[in-house]
């Protein structure tokens, strides 16, 4: 066991694994979180347990998978059960708390955290039942919006995560005044750089004459599963300009994002807690950026799936670049660890990050991700190993890419006979964590009683949908769908 020390867990959301000066991207602008990587370490294989947000936070809040607990969408928030790493926090006696994004089911459940600073969580309590309609999938016209709102400005979630990094610096400064018999844990979560893509001009005006990077495109040749990701999620008004204006504006809210962190960092300093808080920085999945003609996330190439993580602190490697892969559930024993409390007894799939940062790298760990949500045609699987990333997709042909020759993807070896012995390995390592199709009806039951308890999928078609959850104090605002036919 480490020493107990304070966490301060910082969430972005929406944030790809690339968009990262310190991962090398040539031009992005992230001098904070680069900052907080040099004097700690950065994990480059990190990843999401389920592309999309209700069901990565219930990951990373319970250490578990979403098939474990049933949580599949956007509709199946996190509500308290099963025990959080914040129920164990407060069972042990150490405060416990967050400020900003949550997407919970609401602020009254206990979900394991003494306070909750201007928390978002779903709307109405209920979230995105659309995304529980699976058979036919509908189509999703909200997500035209993208487009046609994409540009500079102010938004609510700009305000919001202003807000959010204003809060934290005032109770940063508090605690670097209070000598606590047990050490503390924060979770400070905000929104950007999801969209809608917005950015404040000052940020925007950054990136205005970046060159546009080469975008994979659409094929028709392209695997059924994502054609009818693409099918549900309407983005067909995506012209050349807009897309630079879009990708444009995404920059700038990963540089505001990242000067919002730069602020809290300082608080730590100014507080003088670097000696005795360990930091965590990550995001609940990535973004497609507009490559394969897709935006948000919702699928598992790296784009989407992929995830910043950087560990910092007294006893983390500086400067360490760690590959082992690693996920959204290796959070949960990491938090108990940092507080003195061992989580070996918990029945949990992950492994503390101050551990694995602590240990050479491991390539022959696997790490799974699952998804269920808004546009799945079917249940979609899958395992990081090695080099290799392994997706199955039930009644479907399986992918398998080659993440040291291919890292962008491009190269489909899921059916390619030199490649079975590989393809059946990492099925069998996948079948040690689940039955995908046993998983996939489980999904489907729960999803169909959801839309049965909200009037049928009429009646859900006719309500649409609202795109992005809005932030404290603001309506959403639904448009109404219709199946894919």
């Amino acid at each position: 066991m480490t020493d107990p020390m304070n966490t301060i867990i910082l969430m972005s959301d929406e944030h790809a694994a690339r968009l990262l000066g310190c991962a090398g991207h040539p031009f992005v602008k992230t001098p904070n979180l680069d900052r907080l990587a040099k004097r700690g370490t950065r994990f480059t294989n990190a990843y999401t347990n389920a592309p999309i947000c209700v069901p990565a936070r219930a990951s990373f809040a319970t250490g578990r998978y979403g098939h474990q607990t049933g949580h599949w969408d956007n509709a199946t928030p996190y509500f308290g059960e099963p025990k959080s790493w914040g129920h164990y926090l407060q069972e042990n006696g150490n405060a416990v708390g967050s400020i900003g994004k949550l997407h919970y089911r609401n602020e009254t459940d206990a979900v394991g955290l003494d306070f909750q600073q201007i928390p978002m969580h779903l709307v109405q309590g209920v979230g995105d039942v659309l995304g529980c309609i699976r058979e036919p999938l509908p189509r999703r016209w909200k997500a035209r919006d993208l487009a046609e709102g994409a540009g500079r400005g102010e938004t609510s979630y700009t305000a919001y995560d202003r807000q959010i990094a204003e809060n934290a610096v005032d109770w940063i400064t508090s605690r670097g005044q209070e000598t606590p018999e047990k050490p503390w844990t924060v979770f400070i979560s905000m929104v950007a750089p999801h969209f809608p893509l917005t950015a404040p001009d000052e940020f925007f005006d950054m990136y205005k004459e970046f060159d546009l990077w080469p975008q994979k495109p659409a094929s028709d040749a392209d695997h059924p599963w994502l054609k009818a990701l693409r099918h549900c999620f309407v983005y067909d008004n995506f012209t050349e300009e807009r897309t630079r204006t879009a990708l444009t504006a995404y920059l700038g809210l990963v540089s505001f994002m990242d000067t919002n962190i730069g602020r809290i960092l300082q608080a730590v300093e100014t507080a003088g807690l670097q000696h005795n808080t360990r930091i965590l920085y990550t995001s609940d999945h990535g973004d497609n950026m507009g490559e394969r003609g897709l935006w948000g996330k919702s699928n598992m190439y790296e784009e989407a799936a992929a995830i910043p993580m950087i560990l910092a602190g007294p006893d983390v490697p500086k400067g360490k670049i760690c590959e082992t892969p690693v996920s959204l559930v290796d959070v949960f024993p990491t938090v108990l660890e940092a507080a003195g409390i061992s989580p070996d007894a918990l029945d949990v799939p992950g492994k503390s990050l101050l551990k694995i940062a602590n240990a050479p790298d491991d390539d022959s760990r696997a790490v799974f991700s699952e998804y269920h949500a808004a546009g799945a045609a079917s249940g979609a699987f899958m395992l990081r190993k090695g080099r290799w990333k392994y997706i199955h997709y039930v009644g479907m042909a399986p992918q398998l890419f080659d993440l040291i020759a291919d890292p962008e993807e491009l190269s489909d070896l899921g059916t390619a006979e030199s490649h079975s012995a590989i393809v059946a390995e990492l099925h069998a390592d996948l079948l040690a964590i689940c039955d995908p199709e046993q998983v996939d009806d489980r999904a489907r039951a729960d999803q169909a009683a959801i839309v049965k308890a909200h009037g049928g999928t009429r009646a859900v078609l006719e309500r649409g949908g609202f795109g992005a959850t809005p932030a404290p104090g603001t309506q959403a605002q639904f448009v109404k769908s219709g199946p894919t036919s």
